[in-house]
């Protein structure tokens, strides 16, 4: 099992992961359309953690944007690389994600996070810092609304209200809840890199046929639970086989 240290320079405390955002959100990309919904392919990533070993599990699945079809997949354990910081998550994870994503045969397409984009309080979640890192088009669709307020949308599948920040920043849109079933609670898309909020919403819509949370953060978050589940087992017992991570 090939564990996945943070690398050379990683942050180490808040002041510098915050300075570490400060220089990265400026290389935000909101001005290009991105992909379009339903051409290509599409990749969800998630990651699962086990505190107590000190590890988490990353893993990046990719879709078939059109089919929805799973096309390929993969994990990568890491150390956790970072204290647990409200605003500051990105860097407990980033170094996992990336050596999923770059363990993929397939080019990844649209990245869909788990997460948040420019809907954070510093407007650079991890769905904006994985952008820039990787330079792929990057949104994120998150269960909550974190720290921002928003109007219920309408009842029915597609309704959209405005998420709003009012702080430090100013009172800005930063992202939208949008209604991706009928009378079920909404998700909150976020831009993250060279998508446009449309463009995040519609691929949000397409992603999410059947249940609230698309296909994409589905397949994620299932692959990285079962391994970590696995990892933690084999850690538990070295002489027993683990599975092979990358």
């Amino acid at each position: 099992m090939k564990i996945i240290e943070a690398p050379a320079g990683w942050p180490a405390d808040e002041a510098t992961a915050r300075a570490v955002q400060d220089e990265l959100r400026g290389k935000v990309v909101l001005d290009e359309a991105g992909p379009t919904p339903g051409n290509g392919v599409v990749t969800g990533v998630d990651v699962a953690y086990d505190d107590e070993r000190d590890v988490v599990v990353a893993a990046a699945v990719v879709l078939d944007a059109r089919s929805l079809d799973v096309v390929e997949k993969t994990t990568a354990v890491g150390r956790i690389s970072f204290p647990y910081v409200p605003g500051l998550l990105a860097f407990r994870e980033i170094p996992t994600v990336l050596a999923a994503l770059e363990s993929l045969n397939t080019d990844p397409g649209l990245v869909v996070c788990d997460g948040y984009g420019l809907a954070h309080p510093r407007r650079f979640g991890l769905a904006s810092h994985l952008g820039v890192l990787t330079g792929l088009p990057v949104i994120g669709v998150a269960k909550n609304p974190f720290t921002f307020t928003y109007e219920q949308p309408g009842e029915r599948r597609g309704s959209t209200a405005a998420l709003v920040a009012d702080d430090s920043h100013g009172r800005e849109t930063v992202g939208r809840a949008l209604r991706t079933q009928d009378g079920v609670k909404p998700v909150f898309v976020s831009v993250g890199h060279r998508v446009t909020l449309d463009a995040a919403c519609a691929h949000t819509l397409h992603l999410s046929p059947r249940y609230r949370l698309p296909e994409t953060t589905r397949h994620a978050d299932a692959l990285c639970r079962q391994a970590l589940k696995d990892i933690s087992r084999t850690l538990e017992d070295p002489s027993r086989k683990g599975p092979r991570i990358q």
